[in-house]
């Protein structure tokens, strides 16, 4: 088991700041669409991009002798150098201010607000919350809270985390499968090394999972998407989401919704039909 954190040379880290530029690309549209499962069509300046095409962009690069052993970088740096070996997207809060477009120069403003500890079943947790604004030539086009949280690899011979409870299928659903081509897509779209979307041996020797994980951003991606759709392609004013459970490939899995009075109440399921992540989108 790895050591707790100390919590007060992490929370120096509060208040750090960051910030970096990107150009929407067509062909960058063109990949995020077809991975997202929407039309692909023929992107062109001025065109909207996907809703959460941020994810894609300005996202750090290293020299490999950089990276850590979960194919991260390493630790330290804008983020704080968290101990716990495990570090996962845990959810956030995304308003939607003015829609980003093909061509857009975007640049992202981070500032590190939050460092935290806390116990849960597994273990010692540890989040961090970082606060963005993406704006654009325009001014400001998403206000963004990201929650990341770093766990403890399970302690051997441990029993596995008990199965979550099915739940009932959205008023409105559809259903893609969780392959590792999805996985690749997305990873690549977004610069993301974290070997434990492409790397079997380590996601399930070291890391100790039954699979390949489902990104966290990927599920908001879809589930952001999803619900936009029901408005008629109208972006939510805001979004807030949470993971409640690791989404593994190998099988298919849902994009839920149920109509709410303050909007859409949105979830992605495994095969199952247990909830991986909740969202609720509001207009």
């Amino acid at each position: 088991m790895t050591a707790t954190p100390d919590i007060d040379h992490l929370r120096q880290w509060i208040g750090r700041t960051q910030e970096a530029s990107d150009v929407i690309t067509a062909q960058l549209v063109k990949g995020l669409r077809a991975t997202l499962f929407l039309d692909i069509g023929e992107p062109a300046d001025g065109d909207a991009a996907p809703l959460t095409t941020h994810w894609c962009l300005a996202q750090p690069v290293v020299p490999m002798s950089e990276l850590g052993p979960d194919g991260h970088p390493a630790r330290g740096g804008f983020l704080p150098p968290v101990p716990l070996p495990r570090r996962m997207w845990a959810g956030g809060r995304i308003e939607f201010v003015d829609p980003l477009r093909v061509g857009d120069t975007v640049t992202r403003a981070s500032r590190i607000t939050d460092v935290t500890l806390k116990s849960g079943s597994t273990g010692t947790l540890c989040f961090v919350a970082v606060d963005h604004i993406l704006s654009t030539p325009r001014g400001t086009a998403i206000r963004e809270r990201h929650d990341i949280v770093y766990r403890d690899m399970p302690a051997p011979g441990s029993a596995p985390p008990p199965v979550p409870a099915p739940v009932p299928a959205g008023q409105i659903r559809e259903s893609h499968m969780a392959d590792p081509v999805l996985l690749f897509r997305y990873s690549a779209l977004t610069f993301n090394g974290h070997r434990i979307h492409y790397d079997r041996d380590y996601v399930t020797q070291v890391e100790g999972y039954p699979g390949l994980i489902v990104h966290g951003p990927l599920q908001a991606a879809l589930l952001i998407e999803f619900a936009a759709r029901q408005r008629g392609g109208k972006a939510p004013t805001q979004f807030v989401y949470r993971g409640v459970n690791p989404l593994f490939d190998g099988a298919e899995f849902s994009v839920n919704g149920n109509a709410t009075d303050a909007g859409l109440e949105v979830w992605t399921a495994n095969a199952a039909g247990a909830p991986t992540m909740k969202g609720t989108a509001s207009w």
